[in-house]
């Protein structure tokens, strides 16, 4: 008997998936409990139309998480932890701390299990890649510094991202002049 499965079936196929089964097993087993439905015609069209709506709303997710990933993508956290002389910290930073600091400093929420990253144990620098999106994988600066240097570690920070959008402006501002006369 050919049916159409409605939920994945072991050892038989996935859901949307048109298979022959035994008689017996298709009457007493599957159609009963729910997990298919005789392969008419009316069934099968109601099927290719659930899988066009399912293609579209995953399309839509999909595009969803890549802008949300395009948003992300470079932003930098400071943490400032309690560490030993030799750079280990006293704890730990944990994906539930990185996803809290990116929740207050942007606003978007993401689920911790995203975030790709042990516990961070040490002074340093980690990028750290999140999982969103098939197209990208948008990544995170995290800076763990002592307690005590995190003030001037923002500042500094803060302090070359000026100079570095002043010397910008200054570069298309002298490369504007240039293009005029060319024309």
């Amino acid at each position: 008997m050919k049916i159409l499965l409605l939920a994945d079936v072991y050892k038989q196929g996935v859901a949307g998936e048109v298979v022959t089964v035994a008689d017996g097993y298709a009457r007493n087993y599957l159609i009963p409990k729910k997990l298919a439905v005789p392969a008419t015609p009316a069934e099968l069209k109601k099927a290719e139309q659930l899988r066009a709506t399912a293609a579209a709303r995953k399309a839509e997710l999909e595009g969803r998480l890549n802008e949300l990933g395009r948003q992300i993508d470079g932003v930098e956290l400071v943490f400032g932890r309690r560490a030993a002389v030799t750079g280990k910290l006293f704890g730990s930073v944990t994906t539930t701390d990185i996803a809290e600091a990116l929740h207050q400093k942007t606003g978007i929420d993401i689920n911790r299990r995203r975030i790709s990253v042990a516990a961070i144990r040490e002074l340093g620098y980690f990028p750290t890649p999140v999982r969103l999106g098939s197209e990208s994988s948008p990544t995170l600066h995290i800076h763990v510094v002592r307690e005590e240097e995190a003030a001037d570690f923002l500042a500094n920070r803060k302090a070359e991202a000026e100079r570095a959008a002043a010397a910008a402006a200054a570069k298309a501002a002298e490369a504007a002049p240039e293009a005029a006369p060319a024309e």
